[in-house]
C-alpha cells in the first residue's frame, strides 16, 4: 500500500479531530462533575442557612428563660435571706427608709456603685462584642470579594492557556503540512 504526502497530512488532520473531540467529551465530562459538586454544595448551604431562623429562635427562646430564671432566683433568695434576718433580729431590717444605720447607707452606697461599674463594664465588653462581629462581617465581605477576583483571575488564565494551546495546535498542524 502507498501513501502520498496529501494521505498522511489527512491521516494528521484526522487523529487531531479525533483529539480534539475527545477532549471536548473530557472537559464536558469535567464541566458536569464541578457543576453536580458546586449544586451539592450550595444545596448544603442553603439547607443549612433554612434552618438558622429556627436555631436564632430557640437561643432567643433559651436567653430569656436563663433572665427570667436568674431574675426568679434573686427574688427568692433576697425574699428569703430577708425573712430569716427580720426574724432572727440579727441586725436591723426597716421597711421605712428614714430608719436606716450608717451600715446600711454605707453598703447602699457601695452596691449602688460596684453595679454601676459593673454595668458600665458589661457596656464596653458588648460593644466590643458588637464591633467584633462588625468587624468579622466586612472580613467576610473582603474575603468574598477576594475569592471571586481570584477565580476570574484563574479563569482567564485558564482560558489564555486554553487559546495558547489551540494556536500552538494550529501551527503545528500548518507546520505538518508544509
Amino acid at each position: 500500500m502507498k501513501f502520498t504526502i496529501n494521505d498522511v497530512l489527512k491521516m494528521i488532520d484526522n487523529k487531531a479531530k479525533d483529539e480534539s473531540n475527545t477532549v471536548e467529551s473530557n472537559s464536558s465530562d469535567a464541566t458536569l462533575v464541578f457543576d453536580t459538586v458546586r449544586e451539592n454544595l450550595v444545596r448544603a448551604v442553603d439547607q443549612m442557612a433554612s434552618v438558622q431562623p429556627q436555631y436564632l429562635q430557640a437561643f432567643s427562646n433559651l436567653q430569656l428563660d436563663y433572665i427570667q430564671t436568674a431574675k426568679n432566683v434573686i427574688q427568692n433568695t433576697i425574699s428569703a435571706q430577708k425573712q430569716l434576718v427580720g426574724s432572727w433580729n440579727i441586725m436591723p431590717v426597716s421597711t421605712t427608709t428614714t430608719t436606716t444605720t450608717p451600715y446600711t447607707e454605707q453598703f447602699t452606697r457601695q452596691s449602688n456603685e460596684i453595679t454601676n461599674n459593673t454595668l458600665r463594664a458589661v457596656g464596653i465588653n458588648n460593644q466590643l462584642v458588637i464591633n467584633a462581629v462588625d468587624a468579622a462581617r466586612e472580613n467576610l465581605k473582603v474575603y468574598n470579594r477576594t475569592v471571586e477576583v481570584v477565580t476570574e483571575f484563574s479563569n482567564n488564565i485558564a482560558k489564555a492557556c486554553a487559546a495558547f494551546s489551540a494556536t500552538a495546535a494550529q501551527q503545528q498542524q500548518q507546520f505538518s503540512r508544509q
